[in-house]
């Protein structure tokens, strides 16, 4: 498909895409939306939470959401896709990966870019057990890379699953790795650290054995954190290897059901490879949007309802408008 031309214009300050970010993420509120927990349990014995919203009426549609780093399904952004789906009716799904819903899950491994294992216990879980006929999913961050690659890396999607919607994706691991090292990325990266040391202390409770104080001294960097953790309790060789045979990048080509991918221009965690012009180009299914403004996950709009929310909902009901024609 072609490139999609934006239509985003925030007010001037929100034209930083530093101040876009961390304005959606340190104050952006979303209220009147109600949410109930289930634990599911994953084929390899440890749970998942999920936090699910619901429509007025009783529906058949759902929305599933994915979060990004370090985050959860109570982050604005989630809720702020949640709520205007379930207004326009849809159920949402918000799942909370691995350790991420307040507490330690069971085993030594966690969740990371490239883990749609779970995400496809998910989907199977909701065609076993519930009577939805369409299903859209929407992934931000890390949590838009294990969309992306879900669908392309199968050949069998479940027939239920409609479209997709990816936001402000690191589509290659390895670029966004070397942007988000960089001077401009500090006050992100030492946070997103501080959250994983966090974490890697409960994993040290559990398994002792596994992880010692000598570990974290040696954990300077993101990169670090990948190369001691997550590398070695998901079975790749290095911090390298995970980020080549995680990222999207290589899978989307595969894509055949409607992705919407949105990644903005002043992004600071996107290096040039995180925007797929050539890949959406030569594809029937990938509609690829880069608004010139945006940040990461910071696409403030008017009335508290942000741009990608609108943008997600417009595409699908798009999708449904030009099917029924």
């Amino acid at each position: 498909m072609p490139i999609i031309p934006s239509t985003y214009n925030p007010p001037h300050v929100f034209k930083n895409g530093h101040f876009a970010t961390i304005y959606a993420g340190v104050f952006r509120k979303v209220n009147s939306i109600s949410q109930q927990r289930e634990r599911i349990t994953l084929p390899d014995g440890d749970f998942l939470d999920l936090d699910w919203s619901f429509a007025k009426d009783k529906t058949e549609k759902l929305i599933v959401v994915l979060h990004g780093l370090e985050g959860n399904a109570q982050r604005p952004y989630v809720l702020g896709t949640a709520k205007i789906f379930n207004r326009n009716g849809y159920d949402a799904l918000a799942v909370n990966h691995r350790s991420c819903s307040g507490e330690p899950n069971a085993l030594y491994r966690s969740y990371h870019s490239g883990a749609t294992e779970d995400l496809a216990a998910v989907i199977e879980y909701v065609l076993a057990t519930k009577s939805y006929t369409e299903i859209v999913i929407k992934g931000f961050s890390l949590g838009g890379n294990l969309t992306l690659k879900y669908l392309g890396e199968r050949q069998n999607i479940p027939k239920e699953i409609k479209a997709a919607i990816a936001v402000s994706v690191p589509c290659y691991l390895y670029g966004s790795m070397l942007e988000i090292h960089k001077q401009k990325n500090f006050l992100y990266s030492r946070r997103f650290k501080r959250h994983l040391l966090e974490k890697l202390r409960w994993k040290q409770a559990q398994f002792p054995d596994k992880v010692s104080d000598a570990d974290f001294d040696k954990i300077r960097t993101l990169k670090d954190f990948d190369d001691l953790y997550t590398a070695k309790a998901h079975g790749y060789k290095d911090a390298l290897d995970y980020y080549e045979k995680a990222s999207c990048l290589q899978y989307i080509r595969n894509i055949d059901i409607p992705t919407l991918i949105i990644n903005a221009k002043n992004d600071s965690f996107l290096s040039e490879e995180c925007f797929p012009i050539e890949e959406a180009e030569e594809s029937s299914s990938l509609y690829l949007e880069i608004p010139k403004y945006g940040g990461h996950v910071g696409f403030y709009d008017k009335d508290n309802v942000y741009y990608n929310e609108k943008r997600a909902l417009d595409f699908v009901k798009g999708l449904d408008a030009s099917k029924n024609n």
